[in-house]
């Protein structure tokens, strides 16, 4: 029986979403861990990876469940005492089809930075950013993703992928109480894409690198900025699929 499984978790407590050999402390690994100890030898599959000390709110997950487990709510019960800095909002039957990364239509990520440094209960949670920015500057850069493009300029190499074109839908940038929150929602991203979009729009808003500079990273003519925003500041919010995915058991 296939499920799936909304979760949130604590990026600061693992070194990234995907399963390594060098280390166990890692979502998947912790995941896994978990189940096998209930008698689940399974594969976990998410929508993407995150980076290490990157958080989620929203991130989507399936594996597969021997025949004796049909109680999903139980499980995710068991689960969550059994886990430190993760969290199964839900778990829910699927389709044997469903697949967490390539059933997804939409992610939305979301970013949280300060210009005042952030308190020792935030500097996990919140980037810093000391210098000041001009907002309308900054959403004006953040206006430039929005659309299809080719970033083979806005992410980090090491990994295969067909194809560097994504399609953006939402990039803006808005502040309340005195956090500044940058939204980024997409077909898909590229490793560490949102973060180098982040970095590169607020050094154009800091007038760090000019208009023509910006336009020619995201039109792929020349790549200027390779620095990424910090990590603690971003969380993968939310993954839209089609509807119905929900069967009955």
């Amino acid at each position: 029986m296939r499920v799936k499984a909304v979760i949130s978790y604590d990026g600061s407590a693992f070194y990234g979403f995907q399963k390594q050999t060098s280390t166990p402390q890692t979502v998947t690994g912790s995941i896994e861990k978990a189940l096998k100890q209930l008698q689940i030898d399974t594969t976990i599959v998410g929508s993407g990876r995150t980076d290490r000390g990157v958080h989620a709110t929203g991130q989507v997950i399936h594996f597969d469940l021997p025949e004796f487990w049909t109680d999903t709510e139980k499980l995710k019960n068991i689960l969550n005492r059994r886990l430190e800095a993760i969290y199964f909002q839900s778990l829910t039957t699927v389709p044997e089809t469903f697949h967490a990364r390539f059933d997804a239509q939409k992610r939305l990520y979301r970013y949280l930075f300060k210009t005042t440094k952030p308190s020792v209960f935030e500097r996990n949670y919140i980037a810093y950013y000391p210098r000041q920015f001009n907002i309308k500057k900054l959403n004006h850069a953040l206006g430039c993703f929005i659309g299809e493009h080719d970033f083979r300029y806005f992410y980090k190499t090491g990994s295969e992928v067909h194809t560097t074109v994504r399609k953006v839908f939402k990039a803006d940038c808005y502040e309340k109480k005195g956090y500044f929150v940058i939204r980024f929602e997409a077909n898909g991203f590229l490793r560490s894409q949102v973060r180098m979009m982040v970095n590169t729009a607020i050094l154009y808003a800091q007038g760090d690198i000019d208009y023509a500079t910006l336009e020619a990273q995201i039109d792929g003519h020349r790549q200027s900025v390779t620095s990424l925003a910090p990590p603690e500041g971003l969380y993968l919010a939310r993954i839209s699929y089609p509807l119905p995915l929900q069967v009955s058991v």
